[in-house]
């Protein structure tokens, strides 16, 4: 084959082959579909959501605080003398019931005082017999003088009237007078003794009675060398020793009653105000400032837990609220009392409720009427998101009244039947769509937070 006709078939072929590339392209072309609008779910956001329903629901309000004894006793010395004797146990952090001889101080002086006024009442007393009949004997006596008296005034008369007749002499007349000034003065002296009688009586009385008190007290000084424990309780610091000699107002020893125990919550007068509420006397007028006569303490629940002491938990009740405003934390006191704090304690499990220990006062009591809550993450800066029927999304603006264990009372925007998302979600556009999933858990945990039954 010639050069040319080699030529000339090499272009035949390149030729057939954009031909026929032409044509494929031109084939694709015509048999193309356009796009078409696939209306899946891929795009669309999940989102938990929950029924917004009202709520049976507890306020509470939390403070904290240190406990204490309800009662604690300061032992001080009224008498001085020498410690004669001293419990074996009267050691720091024993417990001893009530009615143990804990401490006794030399009664001995205090006994000889004792007598000593008994014998001076025993003496007083005898003076007073001895007046009294003294008083009587005069009385008589001064019976007998006056009627004597009367029969010398009579013989006085008779005398007058001889001498003034002539028949009898002057001297019998001056003699008879004589005789009746005597008569009469005899009269007067006992009078005299017997006006005496009172002022002696109110005398001896007097002397009676201040050695009463001298008795009394030395009495009292013999109790007040006896100390007796007036109800079971814990020894705290003990600074006697026996055979130590003690001064009056020497302190001894301090010792804590057993059967309760206090704590001075400090509770912010926001909560409080939500407990006053609902927890007041009904006919307490506004006026009354007093928090310890607005609220009903019966109707209010309380319970102490230990802060650092895990499950450690003690039933409380409230017994009043200190006056005043705490000056640091500006929250109200509320105190509380545990009854038997010792009882039952199973260390390290379970301890006692000893003082010093920080607690938490948890107050509740049941909303007269059921709540609308949500979790209080669901708010958003005054915003919740929520599925209208078409499931889209919708804000809404809300008020909250409260927030309490991460749940935001609402008191105005939501209504109940409403379907709330609780996801964080971003963006969260109006009309956006979105799949709702009904969270169950989280409705159910939402029902134990408002009962106060779940963390």
């Amino acid at each position: 084959m010639s050069l040319l006709s080699k030529r000339g078939w090499r272009g035949l072929l390149v030729v057939s082959g954009l031909a026929l590339g032409i044509g494929l392209i031109v084939i694709l072309v015509l048999n193309r579909q356009a796009p078409s609008r696939s209306e899946t779910t891929a795009g669309i956001p999940t989102v938990s959501v929950i029924e917004a329903r009202p709520l049976p629901f507890r306020i509470e309000a939390r403070g904290h605080g240190v406990a204490r004894p309800a009662r604690t006793w300061q032992a001080i010395a009224n008498v001085p003398g020498r410690v004669v004797h001293r419990h074996p146990q009267l050691e720091d952090g024993v417990l001893l019931p009530a009615g143990t001889l804990l401490l006794e101080i030399d009664p001995s002086r205090y006994r000889l005082d004792e007598a000593e006024a008994q014998a001076e009442l025993a003496s007083l007393s005898a003076e007073q017999a001895e007046l009294e009949m003294e008083a009587e004997n005069t009385g008589r006596l001064l019976a007998l003088e006056r009627e004597r008296l009367q029969l010398a005034e009579r013989e006085l008369s008779r005398i007058r009237r001889l001498a003034d007749s002539g028949s009898v002499s002057r001297s019998r007349l001056d003699e008879e007078e004589r005789a009746t000034l005597s008569q009469r003065e005899t009269v007067q002296s006992l009078e005299n003794e017997l006006q005496l009688i009172p002022s002696r009586r109110q005398r001896l009385k007097a002397e009676v009675e201040r050695a009463s008190t001298r008795l009394e007290q030395a009495r009292q000084d013999i109790e007040d060398t006896r100390f007796v424990a007036p109800y079971d309780l814990r020894l705290g610091e003990v600074e006697a020793e026996l055979h130590q000699y003690i001064n009056a107002g020497q302190r001894l020893f301090q010792a804590d009653g057993v059967a309760a125990a206090e704590v001075v919550a400090q509770v912010p007068l926001s909560m409080l105000r939500r407990l006053m509420g609902v927890s007041r006397h009904s006919d307490t007028k506004e006026s009354v400032l007093d928090l310890s006569e607005r609220l009903d303490f019966s109707t209010i629940d309380a319970e102490v837990q230990l802060v650092a002491g895990g499950s450690a938990r003690w039933p409380a009740r409230v017994v009043r609220v200190a006056r005043g405003l705490n000056p640091e934390t500006r929250a109200a006191q509320v105190v509380v009392e545990v009854e038997e704090p010792y009882r039952r304690a199973s260390p390290p499990e379970k301890p006692a409720l000893q003082p010093d220990m920080y607690v938490q006062v948890r107050l509740s009591i049941e909303a007269p009427e059921p709540l609308l809550a949500i979790p209080a993450t669901s708010v958003h800066h005054g915003e919740v998101y929520l599925v209208d029927g078409q499931k889209r999304l919708e804000r809404r603006s809300v008020e909250v009244a409260f927030e309490q264990h991460d749940l935001a009372v609402i008191a105005s925007g939501l209504a109940g039947g409403e379907t709330v998302i609780v996801d964080d979600l971003t963006p969260a556009i109006t009309g956006m769509a979105v799949d709702p999933r009904r969270d169950e858990e989280l409705a159910q945990r939402l029902r134990q937070r408002a009962l106060g039954e779940a963390p």
